[in-house]
């Protein structure tokens, strides 16, 4: 009797754990790993003459809890790293319904007890690859201090400024639980493609 409880308590205590994140392949043609709340992607394929970071790039991201009508989220914060040269970038995107970013005011990125840290929309963000909605870090030394600091970090709070809606700004927390797991992932699947 008492074996029997010991052997049900043992495999209580196992399916409460959480498992050990897996690579799959998923049917877009990608290998994709869940870390906590980021989902990190490298696509099967390298094109080096792509004019999006698709082609090139392993990528990362978590979500706002909010979604948009194509029930996606409608801010995330996303790492890339490009698997020609191995440099890591970082964006924002903004992909929710009825509104639009104010550029002519700072978007603000605050990780709990350090100063919020203010991005403008016309020096120290920029748009690429023909987005309109997804703004990169430009300073590289600024966003290798972010990416250090992400690293550190439990959360952050992103705060966008909109037009359009009820609200002047949009305050939204995005968990940083999982960044380190998925630039691990990033790094070691950057060179791991059907064919090269």
């Amino acid at each position: 009797m008492i074996a029997r409880i010991g052997s049900a308590f043992i495999v209580l205590l196992a399916s409460c754990l959480p498992a050990a994140a897996e690579p799959f392949h998923h049917p877009f043609g990608e290998w994709r790993e869940y870390h906590r709340d980021w989902l990190a992607v490298c696509p099967d394929i390298i094109d080096e003459d792509a004019t999006d970071y698709y082609g090139f790039s392993c990528f990362a991201s978590t979500g706002s809890q909010g979604l948009n009508s194509a029930n996606l989220p409608a801010y995330k914060l996303t790492l890339f790293r490009n698997r020609l040269n191995g440099e890591l970038d970082l964006a924002i995107t903004v992909a929710a319904d009825g509104v639009a970013v104010d550029p002519s005011r700072p978007l603000i990125l605050a990780f709990g007890g350090e100063a919020p840290e203010q991005f403008s929309f016309t020096g120290d963000l920029e748009t690429r690859y023909n987005t309109t909605n997804q703004y990169f870090v430009a300073d590289p030394d600024r966003k290798a201090a972010l990416i250090e600091r992400m690293k550190e970090r439990n959360a952050l709070l992103l705060t966008v400024p909109l037009t359009g809606g009820a609200e002047a700004s949009k305050p939204v927390w995005l968990s940083l639980r999982g960044v380190i797991a998925s630039l691990d992932f990033m790094a070691t699947y950057a060179r791991r493609v059907a064919q090269y």
